[in-house]
């Protein structure tokens, strides 16, 4: 199985990366489709804009957050995006980066995805 990492697309691209897979709903601003060097973007996996919203990226409100994303990722296109995320690790070798814009690196959906996926 491959390597699941988690980066800010803030950061530099590296080889080391892998795979670049964006797991936001909405392009980071600032960044160009060049220099992010995306090999997939899968912006139905992200969290509906309802929950996006309401969670704020309060980190007093991630774990409320972290159980109701749990839940959408059990349905709808969220669900059909968990199942291409995962498929698409399971043919990857060696690594494969999830991409996040949030500032806060430990409260944030790329969490919830990887510890879903592992």
């Amino acid at each position: 199985m491959a390597e699941i990492v988690l980066k800010r697309i803030y950061e530099e691209p590296s080889r080391k990366d892998g795979l670049r897979i964006l797991v936001d709903r909405l392009w980071p601003r600032g960044i160009s489709k060049k220099t992010a060097k995306l090999d997939y973007w899968l912006k139905d996996l992200a969290p509906s804009h309802e929950l996006r919203t309401s969670f704020g990226h309060d980190k007093d409100k991630f774990e409320p957050f972290k159980e109701k994303y749990k839940e959408e990722l059990k349905t709808g296109k969220q669900k059909e995006a968990l199942k291409q995320l995962n498929e698409i690790i399971s043919h990857a070798e060696g690594r494969v980066t999830l991409l996040y814009a949030a500032k806060d690196k430990e409260n944030n959906n790329a969490q919830v995805l990887k510890q879903m996926i592992q």
